[in-house]
């Protein structure tokens, strides 16, 4: 039977104190430095993450495959104190499918959705026996 989990669509913005930083540090399990406030956000002791990466579209700087980088660019870019940084949200794999089939199709749909639309995606996957897509 097909599991669904769809998590709310969240904001990440400043205004509600989030950090695009923090965010993608948390799914990724990373240690990354955030240029705008001096903190570090260290989740390397995070266990569970089976898959990250970062997807952009052609014209966008290579250099950005970084996280850290790609989303302290963002917090350079956005100025003000009630920034919206990104979006982000959850979503539960489809338990029929391997790992592998649920990263393609996962590929596939943000390619299709954000990627062709100009956009970058931070995708990792979590799964601590059920899966679930981390997505900003």
């Amino acid at each position: 039977m097909s599991i669904y989990h769809f998590g709310q669509m969240k904001v990440i913005s400043r205004g509600t104190g989030r950090s695009v930083i923090a965010s993608s540090a948390y799914i990724s399990g990373e240690k990354l430095y955030n240029e705008y406030d001096g903190l570090t956000h260290d989740y390397t002791r995070k266990q569970g993450v089976v898959f990250s990466e970062v997807m952009l579209p052609e014209n966008a700087k290579d250099e950005w495959k970084n996280r850290q980088i790609l989303w302290n660019e963002v917090e350079k870019i956005e100025k003000s104190k009630v920034s919206q940084l990104a979006r982000s949200f959850e979503v539960g794999l489809q338990t029929e499918f391997t790992l592998e089939e649920n990263i393609k199709l996962i590929k596939e749909y943000v390619k299709d959705n954000f990627i062709d639309k100009g956009m970058c995606a931070d995708i990792c996957i979590h799964d601590k026996s059920d899966g679930t897509l981390m997505l900003m």
